[in-house]
């Protein structure tokens, strides 16, 4: 793989040269590879096949995580989510220590291993929010909370600059990977200043089904705005809000 120089950039194949842009830039590569039904059916790629295997559960597992989270994660991701959450999900289906090669899952994966995953590696929930909260899950209820102590923005928020208001928000979602469906719900503190006024403890709650037979996330995120003649903007497209996972409830 090679970075393209020069002023006309091209796309598409001359000869065996292959030209694409990716988010790094437009890049070239040589056309290649091996036949698609040898890695299909040959028994020298038994392992390719597991391999694939498994990497595709992580991807769609990934996916339902984004689509479940989407309302608070559309605006606090970086550009290379996708494939550090898939990364994650890999790694944990390796921990799986019932099934075989190929066959191993999320579910029976340490899926604890999420709980820490920012997912705005340039707006990280641990350096922007400095607040002391406790996040808890009962799963007979089906009710997640974050109970967040009392605070001062100023002192406990890293505000990027030209920040006038923020909002704190919790959402917790069950995750079925087998089924890919998902149950979510969340719930703010609402827009508020962003000054030294000291802000009372208070308890974030959102719920999913009682007694749910699936692995239920919670995630906290923050995200900043810039007020303008009484309207509400984002700043800086997001670019530094945050959200994070909090905790992590497996079965």
């Amino acid at each position: 793989m090679a970075k393209q120089a020069g002023i006309i950039k091209l796309k598409g194949t001359i000869e065996d040269i292959s030209f694409y842009k990716t988010a790094d830039g437009h890049l070239a590569r040589a056309k290649g590879g091996i036949d698609r039904d040898k890695i299909l059916h040959s028994a020298a790629f038994a392992r390719t096949r597991e391999n694939n295997s498994e990497f595709g559960r992580a991807g769609q597992g990934g996916k339902l995580i984004r689509s479940a989270l989407r309302s608070l994660m559309q605006n606090a991701k970086d550009r290379r989510v996708v494939s550090r959450l898939t990364t994650l999900l890999l790694a944990i289906i390796k921990t799986d220590p019932v099934n075989s090669r190929g066959k191993r899952t999320i579910d029976e994966g340490n899926i604890d291993l999420l709980e820490g995953f920012d997912f705005n590696i340039n707006g990280k929930l641990g350096t922007t929010f400095f607040g002391l909260f406790t996040p808890a899950f009962d799963r007979v209820s089906g009710d997640a909370t974050i109970a967040v102590d009392a605070f001062s923005a100023t002192e406990r928020i890293a505000a990027p600059s030209g920040t006038t208001h923020y909002k704190l928000a919790m959402g917790t979602t069950e995750l079925d990977f087998v089924n890919k469906t998902f149950v979510y719900s969340e719930m703010d503190m609402g827009v508020l200043p962003y000054n030294n006024t000291q802000v009372l403890a208070s308890t974030l709650t959102a719920s999913v089904n009682p007694n749910s037979p699936y692995p239920v996330l919670t995630v906290l995120g923050i995200e900043f705005y810039q007020e303008v003649n009484g309207q509400f903007y984002s700043l800086k497209n997001g670019a530094f809000n945050a959200l994070g996972i909090v905790n992590v409830d497996g079965v």
